[in-house]
């Protein structure tokens, strides 16, 4: 069990975090498994098992094993799926990190910054793709990444490249109504929040250009605290990812075997109002992705609990002296 949460009496489970103690509602968190770390499942097994746990929603990551980008028939099956995410009541949003779906050799190649424009224009095709899906789905946002800057490459032609090989897929985020949520990737050349204001300015603050948010990239190299990470982030704040790492590590770990904790991080995502879907991101652990998918949720609600707690507490007016 984590030092980081505490625990109720005798170490059961902290009070459901929908309601105050007065039976009212509260803030509630949309907690969300990604499908990156339930490779070993058929999709419709995995989305069979995350609502079976309880899960509000799930991040799915176009893959050739769960809904191919590529293969024939996209739009058929993608209708497919969204009866499925419709029949399980699972919200969805659309993660585009799969590693080898445009190259079987070069893992999240190629990037849009690649030097070869055909091979950016793969990237963002793909992404385009992923857009269309998203808005059939009825996905909340459409994540992506920028890729780390190839050898050679100076900075400047770096963002000049990724802001050209975005400006299709903000377009038919546009059209869609999906926001396009850049996540900051340690490695990256977009690998912090102050990148992603980069971005952003340089694009002109297109208004479907938001933040994919990762919990434990905050603890890996940001230099706030995650909880600061969050409050700065929230106007941009369209997609959020969680876990736990250590710092300067850039490890996805299991809940309770990083640093971070996590009641601070939850009450302030709850305090920007954000209403889309936390997404625990566990991708190496595939192998044993039923047991992590079912032991990670009592976790995050008790984490939401924890901190629901603590923000009534301070809430509260002093007694009388």
């Amino acid at each position: 069990m984590s030092p980081h949460l505490p625990q109720g009496p005798h170490g059961q489970a902290a009070p459901d975090p929908r309601h105050h103690r007065d039976g009212a509602s509260a803030p509630t968190h949309r907690f969300g498994y990604g499908t990156n770390g339930l490779t070993d499942l058929r999709l419709d097994d995995a989305l069979a098992l995350l609502a079976d746990l309880g899960y509000d929603g799930v991040g799915l990551t176009l893959d050739h094993m769960h809904l191919d980008p590529l293969a024939p028939g996209l739009a058929a099956r993608t209708r497919r799926v969204a009866h499925r995410l419709d029949a399980l009541g699972l919200g969805v949003t659309v993660e585009t990190g799969a590693r080898y779906v445009l190259d079987p050799r070069r893992k999240h190649g190629p990037s849009l910054l690649d030097p070869d424009p055909e091979d950016r224009a793969r990237r963002t095709d793909l992404l385009v793709r992923a857009v269309r899906v998203a808005a059939d789905l009825g996905a909340h946002a459409v994540h992506c990444f920028s890729g780390i800057t190839p050898p050679g490459t100076d900075e400047d032609t770096a963002w000049k490249r990724l802001a050209e090989s975005l400006t299709p897929v903000l377009d038919a985020a546009s059209d869609a109504g999906v926001p396009l949520a850049v996540e900051p990737e340690p490695g990256h050349l977009l690998a912090t929040l102050a990148d992603f204001h980069v971005l952003r300015r340089t694009l002109g603050d297109p208004g479907h250009l938001g933040l994919t948010l990762d919990i434990g990239h905050c603890q890996c190299l940001e230099p706030l605290p995650p909880a600061d990470c969050v409050r700065e982030a929230a106007p941009w704040l369209r997609h959020v990812q969680i876990e736990d790492m250590r710092r300067g590590v850039h490890e996805h770990l299991p809940f309770g075997d990083g640093e971070i904790d996590f009641p601070p991080v939850l009450a302030a995502l709850a305090a920007t109002g954000y209403q889309g879907l936390t997404v625990v991101e566990l991708p190496r652990h595939s192998h044993a992705g039923p047991h992590f998918a079912e032991h990670s949720l009592p976790f995050l609600r008790r984490a939401a609990a924890a901190a629901s707690t603590a923000t009534s507490h301070r809430d509260e007016p002093s007694a009388a002296l």
